[in-house]
């Protein structure tokens, strides 16, 4: 029965049984306001108890905790050492570079008003007459002769489709790669047939860059021993731009394990072999050695906290942040928490800038 209003209740009513019902509608009112009222009352004062409850709690946790603001902390981006320049400028989308004219444009800028500007947000190199600005951030690009890692997407007839963490997924043809055995011969209709069993959905390859179409697509070449199929490893994907560039794209660190620093952002690490075992097309399933895997752990977590800290990525500074990691007795679960991320970086940093 829905409710009825005060007024409507005093009025003079003829009718006794009309009489009986309205005044039945007015109690029901009054107890729902009522019952409303002792509700809100309850939550009024639970609020209040939790207020004080939890300012009383604030109070005696900042009696017993140190409390550090974050703007308080050191900057560890303003310490990042850059390939090629001792003080690293950086500029943002518009931002003027210089006014001088006789600066040749390159990447990363254009002329506006007779001054030359920047078009995205990065570090300022100049080689000789030459100005350009490398993006913090970037899908790679490609060029011909990069060592790069990719994992292999589709298989087509006559190739495979690899994502090499670009805006399209790169090109490798069975005629581009060395075959099994290391024979000097073309390939032919069992080849074809015989693809999946070389490379698959899932596979990781490491491979260089042979040609770039006119419409960004790269085509591949995997025809050296050093190049195929990795196996026995763990794939960590960090930004191109952090990747010193390097002729030498695989290195073995003293630590015992290889480190193959993809110049498209891939980073792979894999157990120590021989180059030859490391080149076939065969799957490895021997059980690595839990030392090895920790190390493999603890050099994934040390690229990690270099790509968060925004560090250039090398042999050098992967292996200084290995040792510090090691020196100080960080366990490998550790080396991702933020305090100790941070740690790391500025010891490296510093003992790179020595």
């Amino acid at each position: 029965m829905l409710p009825v209003c005060a007024p409507y209740v005093n009025e003079p009513v003829q009718n006794v049984n009309k009489q009986v019902h309205v005044e039945a509608a007015a109690c029901e009112y009054l107890s729902v306001v009522h019952a409303n009222f002792n509700t809100e009352l309850r939550t009024y004062n639970r609020l209040n108890l939790y207020r004080e409850c939890s300012f009383h709690l604030c109070l005696t946790t900042n009696e017993n905790m140190e409390i550090q603001l974050a703007c308080e902390l050191p900057r560890v981006q303003n310490m990042v050492h850059v390939q090629g320049s001792a003080k690293p400028r950086l500029v943002t989308p518009g931002e003027v570079i210089y006014q001088d004219t006789s600066f040749m444009r390159g990447h990363g800028t254009y002329m506006e008003e007779g001054v030359q500007v920047a078009s995205v947000a990065g570090y300022v190199t100049r080689v000789n007459r030459l100005i350009t600005v490398t993006p913090l951030r970037q899908v790679y690009q490609g060029a011909v002769g990069d060592t790069i890692v990719g994992r292999i997407t589709q298989v087509q007839t006559n190739r495979w489709k690899v994502d090499v963490n670009s805006r399209l997924d790169a090109e490798l043809r069975l005629s581009n790669i060395q075959l099994p055995g290391g024979e000097q011969r073309r390939s032919n209709l069992e080849d074809e047939r015989g693809m999946r069993g070389l490379l698959r959905e899932g596979d990781l390859v490491c491979v260089e860059v042979q040609k770039i179409s006119d419409d960004g697509l790269l085509r591949l070449a995997a025809r050296s021993i050093k190049y195929g199929k990795l196996s026995q490893g763990t794939l960590l994907a960090v930004s191109p731009s952090l990747i010193v560039q390097d002729k030498q794209r695989m290195h073995d660190l003293p630590c015992g394990a290889r480190v193959v620093f993809g110049a498209n952002g891939y980073v792979y690490i894999t157990p120590t072999v021989p180059q030859e075992q490391a080149s076939t097309y065969t799957v490895n399933f021997e059980e690595v050695p839990v030392d090895i895997r920790k190390t493999i752990g603890r050099l994934r977590n040390c690229i990690k906290l270099l790509a968060i800290h925004s560090i250039m990525i090398s042999p050098t500074s992967v292996t200084s942040a290995f040792d510090i990691s090691v020196e100080q007795e960080y366990e490998i679960k550790d080396l991702l928490k933020p305090d100790v991320m941070q740690d790391v970086a500025m010891a490296t940093v510093q003992m790179l800038n020595e």
